[in-house]
């Protein structure tokens, strides 16, 4: 079997679907599309994009790294062959747009302030698992992540996933309408960006403009216990949706989690899908899972797969780095604690779900659970009373020690009772250093907060093993 990759985009196609003007040799053959170039492979159309850094500046060493092409806005020391077009983003959304109409693929959209991209991840493994499949990777879910996801597109692709974000109104509408679903789905509602949109229902209708970029005769998803469930509902009941479907653990849900059993060693239950019954195992743990496993038997029942091959291609499915997976990690004076490492984000909903999976853990010998909490950010003018609202949950959860870290949670630090306060540090590295000294044989330590905490560096740390000097930083 040859390794060799198959044609993407030829010189010419890409011309067509930008209006753009070739200069150089028109004969190019691009079997991938970059935006950068630490990860440009052989082969690539090299898009230079005005962004943080202008990526004209980086055409000659795409072209050294072995770019098919690269699609500029003006010519630079005479390197080519090039594709030349009035904006660069305006054109890696044309070629998207190509991409997209060019093939016959179910595309399946997915949204949520919780969960989309564990979500997405595991979607993408069920479509796999059933034929040519294309998916958004990492969280390539912006106005240059989702035309990029279509513009790499194959032609032959059967199914794809594309996940879509957002931090303002609008958003949502414009990338929906760029990939128009034929499956749209939302995951769940939480007070992410309370900042920037000022009410939980703000969000919520933020995130329902998902549905208006459906397809004809599409079908529109929603999560049936969130508390705006009804709210999606009437959104997607405005769309061009001729199927809605729900998904939870409510008795009525079009699909329905029976039962669900989670521990560190993995996850387990039974989903009920518009009458099928298909029983799960996943290598996922916590009980927020349960809610994600509905999503993905939803969605791909909205994409036309059989509730039993889904659960089959669920087995392996684990939580990604940042997401809640749960890591031995070795401590110098032998033993070792288990890390539940879910430092990737967080919001008021997600904190609360990553503190129900340290409940549902169960320390060896000794061991307790302790938490590690960072900062959550763009909570609005209620973030005091949102981080201070957490020690309620911890206590619920029966959590034997907490490290707080960050300014806002300060305040959770200030409403914990004193037997609990393991600590306070105001960045990543103290509250490292509170870890180190606390932490023993036979614990459960949940680590979870905003990127912009930076208590994701501690995970690293730890998983990597140079937090206590066991391997060479």
């Amino acid at each position: 079997m040859s390794d060799k990759k198959p044609a993407l985009w030829t010189g010419r196609q890409a011309m067509a679907a930008t209006g753009g003007m070739l200069l150089g040799k028109p004969g190019w053959t691009a079997t991938g599309v970059s935006i950068d170039t630490r990860t440009l492979e052989p082969g690539d159309l090299f898009v230079a994009l005005q962004d943080v850094r202008d990526g004209h500046e980086f055409v000659g060493q795409a072209i050294a790294k072995g770019a098919a092409a690269c699609l500029v806005e003006h010519g630079v020391d005479g390197i080519e062959p090039a594709l030349q077009v009035k904006d660069a983003l305006i054109a890696l959304r044309a070629l998207g747009t190509a991409a997209r109409d060019r093939s016959d693929a179910i595309r399946v959209a997915v949204t949520g302030s919780v969960g989309k991209t564990s979500v997405k991840e595991a979607i993408a493994a069920v479509f796999r698992a059933a034929g040519p499949a294309h998916w958004s990777v990492k969280s390539y879910n912006n106005h240059w992540g989702v035309p990029l996801t279509l513009s790499r597109m194959p032609q032959g692709t059967r199914r794809a996933v594309f996940e879509l974000g957002m931090n303002h109104a609008g958003e949502i509408r414009d990338l929906s309408s760029l990939v128009r679903p034929h499956v749209a789905m939302i995951t769940r509602i939480a007070p992410a960006h309370l900042e920037n949109l000022g009410s939980i229902e703000a969000i919520a209708d933020a995130k329902s403009e998902i549905y208006e970029g459906l397809e004809q005769d599409g079908v529109a998803i929603y999560p049936s216990d969130d508390p705006l469930a009804d709210r999606l509902a009437r959104h997607a009941r405005h769309s061009c949706a001729a199927f809605m479907l729900d998904f939870g653990r409510a008795a009525t849900a079009a699909v329905r989690i029976e039962s669900f059993e989670t521990g560190l060693e993995g996850s387990r239950g039974v989903a009920n899908v518009l009458g099928i019954r298909a029983p799960f195992r996943m290598a996922a743990t916590g009980e927020h899972w349960a809610w994600n496993a509905g999503a993905i038997f939803a969605a791909a029942a909205g994409a036309g797969l059989d509730a039993r091959n889904v659960a089959e291609a669920i087995s392996d499915i684990g939580a990604e780095p940042g997401r809640g997976r749960a890591v031995p990690i070795a401590l110098p004076d032998g033993g070792h604690f288990t890390l539940l490492d879910d430092a990737y984000n967080a919001n008021p909903v997600s904190m609360a779900a990553a503190i129900a999976s340290l409940a549902s853990a169960r320390p060896t010998g000794a061991g307790r659970r302790i938490a590690v909490l960072g900062d959550m950010l763009e909570l609005g003018p209620d973030e005091n009373r949102l981080h201070a609202d957490l020690a309620e949950p911890l206590a619920e959860a029966g959590v034997d020690a907490v490290i707080t870290c960050g300014r806002r949670m300060k305040c959770l630090h200030d409403a914990l009772p004193s037997a609990v306060r393991a600590g306070y540090a105001q960045d990543a590295s103290g509250a490292l250093e509170h870890v180190k000294s606390l932490v023993r044989s036979g614990d459960v330590v949940l680590i979870k907060g905003s990127n912009g905490s930076g208590l994701h560096k501690i995970a690293s740390v730890l998983v990597d093993g140079t937090a206590f000097g066991l391997t060479e930083a």
